[in-house]
């Protein structure tokens, strides 16, 4: 156990992190525990990099460079110590259910990546494991993050749009398209769960509830554009290429669903990893008997809105969000000066640290991530038996 109590921290304490999984995505948590204290001075909590995981060896020079004072390839003797107070988890999705219940059990708060588990009952093993300990979680549902979503969700809540209609999303990526893409651990269920629905498809969901409230009702088709792909020469990211013989690709790349949400109003979700042109086009729009608005990744510090206007031909405009909106001014003066991809992430880290110490959850977490994980399950289910499903 931790030497602190596991439910909260001291604001004056400081806070001992440690990384399992340095990929990409565990170099962007240590960024971000980096980085707290620098957006963030008034939480008086200064984070300490302690102790980093992975198998991998030659990633020990990624530990030393971002000042981890521990590099091992064993979680668990990671998850072991008692100088820990909060783990992120950035690995495969197969180790996810397992580190993360192990470090909820030994009462260190968590930081998960999506898809927390490879399934809906691992994400409830973790859930379980998170509330019979006490401790605080955050799941990695960074597009929330943006103040221009938190604006369109203010927007929406505050009736601005009346009485919503549609809402439709898109989350198209091109990660996947080549066909000599390497057949890496995303394209095998058994290490990755599923394919877009676990990778793009639950972010589609969670910014879409998010915004736009509950979704009760779908039904769901989905595609396997590229049935197989060669071994991978050597171990790589999921934009590598092969070059070892053909292997079977056992899960989605494509899926497009048709929504209904707990207001009544109807909705699209359409996502892609081989979606040929697209490089991270994720948006949502939506209408209501009033107005609508628009959001797209690629511009994220700007909302289109159509607001206050007659029924027809209303106009758009572009809003760029200000300094009231959201964290912005954490990290920009002045609107127009958009935040990037890992300024979501250290306001993650933010929220998450925000519930440690103040008992007060302001972000995502392993609960959204269940509702999440529980959504593509359904999916799954309607595309397996070709009927709607409720949720």
């Amino acid at each position: 156990m931790t030497t602190e109590s596991p439910g909260r921290l001291r604001a004056s304490s400081g806070l001992r992190v440690a990384v399992v999984g340095l990929g990409w995505m565990g170099q962007v948590h240590a960024r971000s525990w980096a980085r707290l204290p620098q957006h963030y001075p008034d939480l008086g909590l200064r984070p300490r990099l302690v102790a980093a995981a992975d198998p991998v060896p030659s990633l020990r020079s990624i530990a030393d460079a971002y000042g981890f004072e521990t590099f091992v390839g064993d979680w668990r003797a990671l998850v072991a110590r008692d100088d820990i107070d909060v783990v992120s988890v950035t690995g495969p999705n197969h180790v996810h259910r397992d580190v993360g219940v192990a470090v909820a059990q030994a009462g260190k708060h968590l930081w998960i990546e999506k898809p927390a588990g490879r399934n809906a009952g691992e994400t409830a093993q973790i859930a379980a494991a998170v509330q019979a300990a006490g401790v605080c979680s955050a799941a990695g549902f960074n597009y929330r993050n943006a103040p221009a979503v938190g604006l369109a969700r203010d927007l929406v809540a505050e009736g601005r749009l009346g009485r919503l209609e549609q809402v439709d999303v898109r989350f198209l990526a091109d990660y996947a398209a080549h066909p000599e893409g390497a057949l890496s651990w995303r394209f095998a269920n058994a290490t990755a769960g599923s394919g877009v629905l676990g990778d793009l498809v639950c972010h589609a969901t969670d910014l879409a509830r998010y915004v736009a409230g509950e979704i009760v009702e779908l039904v769901v088709d989905e595609g396997r554009f590229i049935a197989s792909r060669p071994e991978p020469a050597a171990a790589g990211s999921h934009f590598a290429r092969g070059a070892g013989p053909l292997g079977p690709v056992e899960n989605e790349d494509y899926v497009g669903a048709l929504l209904r949400f707990s207001s009544g109003a109807r909705g699209t979700l359409t996502a892609s990893r081989v979606a040929v042109g697209e490089q991270c086009a994720y948006e949502i729009v939506v209408h209501g008997d009033r107005g609508a608005l628009a959001w797209d990744f690629r511009r994220m510090g700007e909302l289109r809105t159509c607001l206050d206007q007659d029924y027809q031909d209303a106009s758009w405009s572009t809003v760029l969000v200000g300094r009231d909106a959201g964290e912005l001014a954490r990290f920009q003066p002045a609107p127009g000066i958009p935040l990037g991809y890992d300024d979501l992430k250290v306001i993650e880290a933010y929220r998450l640290v925000s519930s440690i110490v103040g008992d007060v959850s302001t972000g995502a977490t392993i609960d959204d991530a269940l509702t999440a994980a529980r959504t593509v399950e359904a999916m799954a289910l309607s595309i397996a038996e070709r009927r709607w499903v409720t949720l």
